[in-house]
């Protein structure tokens, strides 16, 4: 299964919110073996949320949106996802019937566009917040509050399937640019992948279809780099 996840939000492109929902959703997702092969942020733009999500549909198995949720001027991304499928955004009963019920508000009191979602849409309920979140196509909306979006993501979290694969973290006191000649080795001995990933030291991610190649392969670099200790 291959993903594309949008991030929503004037303020991560400004650098005033980290855009921690990417990261966490793209280890969430690897470790149930699903490909995250785009993440892309766009501004509080409709026009822009439209155009990303149209785009990436075509290309990917599913999209997650993140960000952008509410009834305050700047929460466009119900709008820009419902223009992207082709859909008009309206109240939804299940969403107005969720927040009173479950939620503990009352009809009159929700601001207005608080459970407007795109026609036809699956209503995802924000059990520690208020906005809810949708489906629609292969489309899933969630919030950009972290903790709501992680609640959230686990009420879908069974709808995204992959092929498993296990990885091994060797890490190095080599340059990077002195491991080519054993970072092309191992994967010339085992059907493995090589993430290099340069810092203080230098972290080479193995990774296998299976833990015993991934083991075996990071044994056999281990047995080839100068190891940083402890962090074998």
């Amino acid at each position: 299964m291959r993903i594309a996840v949008v991030t929503v939000g004037d303020e991560l492109l400004a650098g005033d919110t980290v855009n921690t929902n990417a990261a966490w959703l793209g280890t969430r997702l690897g470790e149930r073996g699903v490909a995250v092969e785009r993440v892309t942020t766009v501004p509080d733009r409709v026009a822009d949320v439209a155009r990303v999500v149209n785009e990436y549909l075509a290309e990917y198995d599913a999209v997650i949106v993140t960000g952008g949720l509410g009834p305050t001027h700047d929460d466009l991304t119900m709008e820009g996802v419902a223009a992207a499928v082709g859909r008009a955004v309206e109240e939804h009963p299940e969403a107005v019937e969720w927040l009173t019920e479950h939620g503990g508000y009352v009809a009159e009191n929700l601001a207005e566009g608080t459970a407007h979602l795109p026609a036809g849409a699956r209503v995802l309920p924000n059990e520690v917040g208020v906005a809810p979140g949708a489906v629609v196509e292969s489309v899933y909306v969630l919030p950009g509050v972290p903790a709501e979006m992680k609640a959230m993501f686990e009420l879908v979290e069974g709808e995204f399937e992959g092929t498993p694969t296990y990885s091994e973290t060797v890490v190095t006191s080599e340059p990077e640019s002195g491991l080519l000649d054993r970072i092309r080795g191992v994967r010339e001995a085992f059907d493995v992948t090589v993430g290099s990933y340069p810092g203080e030291n230098v972290r080479l991610k193995v990774t296998a279809a299976d833990p015993e190649t991934a083991e075996r392969a990071a044994g056999w670099l281990r047995e080839r780099v100068d190891l940083v200790e402890d962090g074998a």
